[in-house]
């Protein structure tokens, strides 16, 4: 990659960053919309510190530490829940901090010795796609919060029209994986994170994976059965929570007329029923795993149905191989603003036969966001390291919002197996 191909890049995510705030005004920006959400002028504000920290003061160091995160932006310092309590600049002083930072990188930028192997952060580019990763990642952030947005909906600026698909995919329901010792994880070190490293070998036993995630029209099925009522599919944690919280469906499903309806942005409409359900917690999938006789797969089975080649023992960075995501091989990047059919995407289907594992929704693994063996935290550990334990499930595969360039069946993402604002869903397993 040369200076102008970075260049190119960051000004890209940039642009794309300010495409989606463009709708809003500042009462929009300067609001917390949800106390699980930052208000999105603080999202701005951290996108340009974080710029600042590893393109100007650390990119010729060797990582690290996460010292360099400091005052208002500090994630660790000033949780979500108090980001409106915090004294932050207005719109035109965000502007003006992203602007003057963007200048001082790209300043830097052109006068910068990309091939110095002897710095860490510098080797292969890593640096750059760090810090566009973490735009990209915001991104995605700051479109759970305008789904969440207070007032009238965000008027989402959609640019891309849905995919055309014949319907009716042919197949057996579910995919048998057959047994052995797969590897999963990776030693890339130019794009993936520390959490996806090293590649190591997993044993796995022969198994079943649903050949799309569960659709809408499934999860109705769960509901109408009583699933949300009844405690022997639910674990006990799982059941006190969505009664306490009065759950009785997926986020922003609403009953109409028998029916249901649901909101993505400012449209409302009835429930597409061969789209994947959204917007659904763990213990939500959990329990319908259990309800079908099913039971969620482990980060590590939902890895080997989306790149093992059984036959080649070929390990593929994306369903369909090697190349690159794009918005013409599954739903991704944002800008068609919902989720597809299930078997909308001919190309993204895996070795196996799995469709969809890239976009759409993320989805749910059994799985607790534990470090692999031999793990090294690089660049900090405020990344992944400080994370690691039983709180978290993790969840993989993207969602419609999420960037091109921060995906592939590597990513580990996770959250708290309560979150609902998360474009995710889920897809079931089952043991042979």
């Amino acid at each position: 990659m040369t200076h102008a191909d970075w260049i190119e890049r960051l000004q890209e995510a940039r642009a794309r960053t300010l495409l989606l705030i463009a709708p809003l005004d500042a009462e929009d920006l300067r609001c917390q919309h949800d106390p699980l959400m930052s208000p999105i002028v603080w999202d701005l504000g951290h996108i340009a510190h974080f710029e600042e920290i590893w393109l100007l003061e650390n990119i010729e160091g060797e990582g690290g530490g996460g010292e360099g995160l400091r005052g208002i932006y500090d994630p660790f310092r000033n949780p979500r829940a108090t980001r409106d309590q915090l004294a932050l600049p207005d719109l035109a002083e965000t502007h003006a901090y992203l602007g003057a930072v963007r200048r001082a990188v790209l300043q830097r930028l052109r006068t910068l010795d990309l091939d110095r192997a002897d710095q860490p952060l510098l080797r292969d580019g890593f640096v750059f796609r760090l810090v566009l990763q973490h735009e990209y990642q915001h991104n995605e952030t700051i479109l759970q919060t305008l789904q969440l947005k207070r007032g009238a909906p965000y008027p989402a600026p959609r640019a891309l029209a849905p995919p055309t698909t014949t319907g009716g995919m042919s197949g057996p329901e579910m995919v048998r994986i057959p047994a052995g010792r797969v590897e999963v994880g990776t030693d890339d070190r130019s794009a993936a994170y520390d959490n996806e490293r090293p590649l190591h070998g997993r044993d796995l036993a022969t198994f079943e994976i649903d050949r799309t995630p569960v659709t809408n029209a499934d999860f109705v099925e769960f509901i109408d059965a009583g699933g949300y009522a009844n405690p022997a599919f639910w674990t006990p944690e799982g059941f006190e929570w969505i009664h306490s919280k009065g759950i009785t469906h997926p986020m922003y499903w609403s009953r109409v007329d028998g029916g249901w309806e649901v909101r993505r942005m400012d449209r409302v409409g009835p429930l597409p029923p061969d789209h994947p359900v959204c917007h659904v917690c763990y213990w939500e999938a959990d329990a319908y795993a259990r309800w079908a006789g099913k039971r969620l797969p482990t980060e590590f089975e939902w890895e080997a149905a989306a790149r093992w080649d059984p036959a080649t023992g070929h390990l593929a960075r994306f369903p369909w191989g090697d190349d690159p995501a794009t918005p013409d091989r599954a739903n991704l990047d944002q800008l068609l603003f919902d989720t597809t059919p299930v078997d909308a995407w001919s190309e993204n289907v895996s070795p196996t036969g799995v469709y969809g594992m890239i976009g759409d929704v993320w989805e749910w693994t059994a799985s607790d966001f534990h470090g692999y063996p031999g793990y090294e935290t690089f660049p900090y550990p405020e990344y992944s390291e400080v994370f690691f334990g039983e709180e978290y499930k993790v969840l993989r595969g993207g969602s419609w919002a999420t960037r091109t360039g921060a995906i592939r069946t590597t990513f580990r993402n996770w959250d708290y197996p309560i979150r609902r604002q998360i474009f995710a869903g889920f897809r079931c397993a089952r043991d042979v």
